[in-house]
Parts: structure tokens; sequence; C-alpha cells
């Protein structure tokens, strides 16, 4: 009989999990509703490794979720209400269990904001810090708003990025499989073709090619591992505070991505940074979190380096300027921002405006690799298939 994992909770309002065996789910569910357990979700047992980012909740329902929280504390339902009903519509298994644990733990009188903390792969540290402002304030329904206006557009710039580098690795990816087929597969068949039709001398090209199938076809092994091994230790340089610093500053350096990402982190920090201050989180806090959650180690840095200039009294554009990360004309808007007192209004300026620019920056570099794939694909694939048609053509003028 199958073992099936199942979650809920008791009559005393506590989260359970465990195992149970059973024919099916509506079997085990009506066992655990027999023993007074309030079902959250059954599944079968499964076997094997867990394949890591696969139970990751989905942004969408994050925002979701938000926007129709900020909409319930607004019309004045209690906290644990409107809880009980997101978590039961919600169609994310995980994102569902995560909320029912929310509100088990709001009900036995923790605080929303540490009910979310308990949840970091689904609630980072800048959503905690302004649920934690906005129950302070008396404002939470402002500040959901605000967060899921925030995460809605945050998603859109990753997806933006995500579509700028999708598109060149994707054919890239392709050409190379292509041109690896042809070496493994093809180019053997035409040498042995051409052995077949006597010691006739083959073109320079075809001679190269089919030496370089040869080597391909013998060191295939050798090259699958050293692939691995890079990816491999891609990972491991990533991992390492050094290491994914450096390869953050080598990004921020590449002559056609660099821009790129230099634009799309500026628009993530300063829309971070005015989504807080504005929610009325305190400067050094707000820094703290922006630093955090950067994503990228070269602007923690460089936040981090200007928060303890601020912490010792300086301004917030004179230590940036020093970090030499953000343009000038950021730097500037920024120094107006904080003598009008309107540092919130300006931050989300200068973030809606460097959405702008990711924007051109993502058509460009589209319209910039189209060719360039073109070329490089067409070339890989063309010198293949001209070397084994050469002999060949060769053949027919000497017979002609």
């Amino acid at each position: 009989m199958p073992i099936f994992e199942w979650e809920g909770i008791n009559q005393n309002g506590e989260l359970r999990t465990g195992e149970v065996e059973g024919p099916n789910v509506a079997a085990v569910e009506r066992q655990l509703a027999a023993d007074k357990i309030q079902v959250i979700r059954v599944f079968k047992k499964k076997k094997g490794l867990r394949i890591p980012g696969f139970d990751k909740v989905p942004l969408k329902n994050l925002v979701v979720f938000t926007r129709q929280m900020a909409t319930m504390i607004d019309a004045g339902l209690p906290l644990v209400q409107s809880l009980e009903i997101l978590s039961s519509q919600e169609p994310d298994p995980n994102f569902r269990a995560a909320l029912v644990r929310v509100k088990a733990s709001v009900s036995h009188g923790n605080t929303f904001a540490d009910s979310l903390k308990e949840h970091p792969k689904i609630f980072d540290e800048l959503y905690v810090n302004l649920v934690a402002a906005g129950e302070m304030g008396g404002i939470l329904d402002t500040i959901l708003s605000r967060l899921a206006d925030y995460t809605e557009k945050a998603a859109k710039l990753r997806a933006k990025i995500k579509g700028a580098m999708k598109y060149p690795v994707t054919v890239l990816v392709v050409s190379l499989l292509i041109t690896a087929g042809l070496l493994w597969k093809v180019v053997p068949t035409f040498a042995n073709m051409f052995k077949s039709m006597g010691d006739r001398p083959l073109p320079a090209l075809t001679q190269f090619m089919v030496g370089v199938s040869n080597n391909f076809i013998a060191y295939l092994p050798y090259i699958v591992a050293g692939v691995v091994a890079v990816f491999v230790g891609y990972g491991m340089i990533r991992r390492n505070e050094r290491g994914h610093y450096l390869t953050d500053k080598l990004y921020t350096k590449m002559p056609v991505f660099g821009n790129l990402i230099i634009k799309s982190a500026i628009a993530k920090f300063t829309r971070t940074m005015g989504t807080l201050i504005g929610s009325g989180v305190p400067i050094l806090d707000a820094m703290d979190i922006v630093a955090k959650t950067s994503g990228n180690k070269v602007i923690e840095e460089g936040v981090t380096y200007a928060r303890n200039r601020v912490a010792e009294g300086k301004s917030i554009a004179a230590p940036l300027m020093e970090v030499r990360i953000f343009p000038k004309m950021v730097i500037q808007m920024i120094a107006v921002g904080e003598s009008t007192g309107a540092l919130d209004v300006m931050l989300t300026k200068i973030a809606d405006f460097y959405d702008d620019e990711v924007d051109e920056a993502v058509d460009g570099v589209t319209a910039m690799m189209e060719p360039l794939i073109m070329v490089v694909l067409g070339g890989l694939i063309g010198s293949v298939m001209i070397a084994m048609y050469m002999p060949i053509f060769s053949m027919a003028d000497g017979v002609g």
C-alpha cells in the first residue's frame, strides 16, 4: 500500500506533519478528518532526489496574494480571517502550506512580520521589513499595495533581463549541438565514403574537418568532462564570497551586457530604496536591506560603504559618488531629493527612468545579437557542409 505525506492543523491550532498508509488521497483525508486534523495537503511520498528550485513559489502568486491581502485589510477584515480566505483559495501547494503556517503563527499571537520571517524562501528581508513598518505605523494595507506594485515592476525588470540573455544563449547552445552532431555523425559518414573512392587527394578544408571530427570523437569523453568541470567550478566560485564578488564585477565590465546589468542594478536599487523610505523605514535600515537584496556583490559593497558613511553623519549622495558605481546624474538627483526632503519620490523617478533605459538596452542587445548569431551559426554549419561537398564537386568536374 502506498505511503502518503500529510500536513495539517490539530485541534489546538498547531501545525503537524506525518506519514500514513492508504489506498488513495481521499481515503487518507477521511482518516485524518476522523482524527480531527484539518488537512492542508496530502501527497504521495516520492522516492529519489528532490530537484532544487521546483518547490519555488511563482512570483505571480506572491503578487496576487499581496494585492488581495491589501484589499482585504483596507476593507476592514481581520488579519487571520484574510489569511484563512487566501490560503484556502491558493492554487500553489507550497505557497498554500506556507500561508497556513503564517495564519497559525498569527493566531498564536505573533506579529504578521515575524510570521512571514519564518519563510525566507518566499518572503525576503525587504518584504518582511516593509510589513513590519506597516504594522508599526498602522498602514499595513498601504504598505502591501506598495509591495505589490514593487514586486510587479521587479518581476518585469527580471523578465526583461532574462529575455535579453535567453535568446543568444539558446541559439548558441543549439548551434553548438548541431555542429557537434555534424562532427560526430555526418562527417565520419562522408569520410568513409571518400576512402571507398580511392586515394584521391582531398581539399585542405575537407582534410581539416575530417581531422577535427576524428579528434572530436576521440576526445569526446574529455570534452564532456571538461564542460561539466567548468559548470561545477563556476558554481563553486559563485558560492565563495570573493569569487562571487569578482564574477559580479566581471559581469559589469562585459562589453555588451555590462551596460545592461548596471542599468538594471540601478533600477532595482532606486526602486527598492524609494519603496522603503516612502514606507517609513529608517534610512540606515533601508540601506542595509537594499545592500542585502541587491543581488550583486559590487552594488552590495558600495551601498554598505555608503551606509557606514551615512551612519557617521554624511549625506547619501557623497559616499555613493566615492564608490563610483552609479552615474553622476543619479547621484545629483539623489542629492536634490535629499535637499528637498523628497528622496523617495526622486528615487522612484530614477527607477522609472532606468526601467525605460533597460527596455532600450534590451532592444539594442537583441538587435545587435541577432545578425551576429546568424553569421556565427551559418559559418559553423556552412563550413562543415562545404568541406564535405567539395570533394564531390571536384569528382564531378573530373568526370565532366
